[in-house]
């Protein structure tokens, strides 16, 4: 099997400019407000608010816990590419789903946008996992970043179509923009199938011997499982990492879904919100490559580090905003390392796992994402209640909260400094 082959670089990468599609139109952008104002409408908006957290609560459990175990079943015969298949196709087909749910039917878009995160995130486990397929480790860092600037442009691209579609939805043949958000869904169900097609057509798998324990696939996947868990208690640098990924991408997340109710206890604009959005998509797609670039030439630890340099100083900087332009300019900032801090962790993280075993162990890498942003909303949520207790204004207190995140981007530093490649 060769690797690092442009066909199957581009093929292998094409897959987040295909997803994204989902992450940036439904997921951070139309979903949660068509939600409220068309499948909700009439339903006290707090109520509104606890269906959607459900739901996205329910997708992400149900990821976490059935992640490391669908990674070994795929490791054991070989199949991650049919494992992608068959997450991705139930993402497509629940996408197709959402247009025709009527208005007031919040249960049958509740259930099909849990079904549609299950596909998306079950997906990306098996995709993160054919790295080692496509790279060599000294290649990790730039074709894991080159995946994740795919995704911003791809993903930026078809989101401000689908805004130009709901402000403008008569120039495009449509009636109204609820019209338009609807078509919306299924242009994510169609990009996101036409363009992956080229990770099943020129990613090759390692061949895998054939197993050697009897009984069924769950069968012999669970008594893998069983053995990496027993693996990863002397696994050191291994666990280190992830206790530090966990604290630090909590944080990163954590700002990625509070950023829109922060700007709006701000008072901007949800079109000011969508633009920012935007702005942080085209912005991750250049800087996403200069990351992977600068990764070969200083190392990736070193650049994850400057990652959360850069996220502290936001962070700082983000308690203390008074204006638009300024959180475009935040929105900038994150923009330039949210894709370098993503992309180089999956590919740091994936020198340090054996190959063979490579679904398996990001199975617990997807794991802890799911379980990440957290402790962020935890420690805003409670530190603004501290805060206004003491006496200090809402407003002012909602500011000051802001700066517990700073807490994760230093703990996960702490930890992370700790954590050595092998043969570093």
């Amino acid at each position: 099997m060769s690797l690092d082959t442009r066909k199957a670089v581009l093929s292998w990468g094409l897959y987040d400019w295909a997803n994204s599609a989902f992450s940036t139109t439904i997921m951070a952008g139309f979903f949660p407000v068509f939600f409220k104002q068309y499948w909700s409408l009439g339903v006290d908006p707090t109520l509104s608010s606890a269906r959607l957290g459900l739901a996205n609560a329910s997708a992400g459990m149900l990821v976490a816990l059935a992640a490391p175990i669908l990674g070994a079943i795929a490791d054991q015969g070989g199949a991650r590419k049919k494992f992608l298949a068959a997450f991705a196709f139930l993402g497509v087909v629940m996408c197709t789903g959402l247009y025709w749910i009527s208005r007031g039917q919040w249960t049958y878009a509740v259930l099909f946008y849990i079904a549609a995160t299950l596909g998306f995130s079950g997906a990306n486990i098996f995709y993160d996992a054919l790295l080692p397929s496509v790279a060599s480790p000294r290649r990790f860092d730039f074709v894991s970043a080159f995946g994740y600037a795919l995704g911003y442009l791809g993903g930026g691209l078809l989101f401000a179509v689908n805004v130009a579609m709901t402000l403008k939805p008569a120039f495009f043949g449509l009636p109204d923009a609820a019209a338009a958000i609807r078509v919306s869904f299924l242009t994510v169900a169609v990009w996101w199938a036409i363009f992956s097609v080229p990770v099943f057509l020129f990613v090759q798998e390692p061949p895998q011997p054939p197993p050697a324990a009897s009984g069924n696939a769950l069968r012999r996947g669970w008594a893998q499982l069983l053995r990496t868990f027993q693996e990863l208690r002397g696994a050191k640098t291994i666990f280190l990492f992830l206790l530090a990924y966990w604290f630090y991408i909590d944080g990163v997340y954590t700002m990625i879904r509070m950023a829109v109710d922060y700007g709006l206890s701000l008072g901007l604009a949800s079109a000011d919100l969508v633009m920012a959005l935007l702005l942080t998509q085209f912005v991750g797609f250049p800087s996403a490559l200069a990351f992977g670039v600068l990764a070969q030439r200083l190392d990736a630890r070193r650049v994850i580090f400057i990652c959360l340099g850069v996220y502290l100083c936001v962070t700082l900087w983000g308690a203390f905003l008074k204006s638009k332009n300024e959180f475009y300019l935040l929105a900038i900032s994150i923009g330039l390392v949210q894709g370098g801090i993503q992309a180089l962790s999956r590919s740091f993280y994936a020198r340090l796992i054996p190959p063979e075993k490579s679904a398996e162990y990001f199975g617990f890498f997807n794991l802890v994402g799911k379980f990440a942003a957290i402790l962020g909303p935890v420690l805003i949520g409670g530190a603004a209640v501290g805060l206004h207790a003491l006496g200090l204004g809402s407003s002012l207190s909602s500011r000051l909260s802001i700066l517990s995140l700073a807490l994760l981007f230093i703990a996960g530093g702490l930890v992370f400094y700790q954590v050595r490649e092998p043969g570093s």
